[in-house]
């Protein structure tokens, strides 16, 4: 098998999710600055190709809280809303339809004042080093005619 038909057996339909599928999670006490925000998460797609990526839905109640990323994360709100602040002291108030990108390393203090509920797309980078070799290859490739020039992107996105 090769891998083009190992990723086509990986698809799943998910379909809808209800609120009620969530299961409850605990935000760590030692971020709760105020209230006591109850969350939930159901994992909606995990086992990327290469297996750093997976999808949740996840709501909270009213409340602050610290959040401290371990990973790369891109968030749609779907429900609600949330004000963001971040260590700078720069604030975000993010309502349904907003997206939002943490980078891994990123803290923000989350302010919810009724509900929200988002879609969120996590990703676990490769160490730097790793990062650093990945690139290497690919410019030795490019430079023996080997590679595409530019692979930053999936093509399909491009401008025609």
């Amino acid at each position: 098998m090769n891998s083009d038909s190992a990723a086509i057996e990986r698809n799943e339909v998910i379909g809808a999710v209800d609120k009620g599928q969530l299961r409850p999670i605990s935000i760590p006490a030692s971020w709760v600055l105020e209230g006591t925000p109850k969350t939930r998460v159901k994992v909606l797609s995990e086992g990327s190709t290469d297996e750093s990526a997976f999808t949740i839905m996840w709501d909270c109640t009213t409340g602050r809280f610290n959040w401290f990323y371990s990973i790369d994360e891109t968030v749609y709100i779907l429900e609600g809303a949330v004000t963001l602040k971040l260590p700078s002291g720069e604030t975000h108030h993010l309502v349904a339809g907003s997206t939002y990108f943490f980078a891994l390393g990123t803290q923000a203090e989350w302010t919810v004042s009724q509900y929200v509920r988002k879609v969120a797309f996590c990703h676990s980078p490769m160490p730097a080093k790793l990062r650093l070799a990945k690139r290497l290859y690919k410019a030795v490739r490019r430079s023996v005619g080997m590679g595409p020039k530019d692979t930053r992107r999936i093509k399909m996105f491009d401008e025609a």
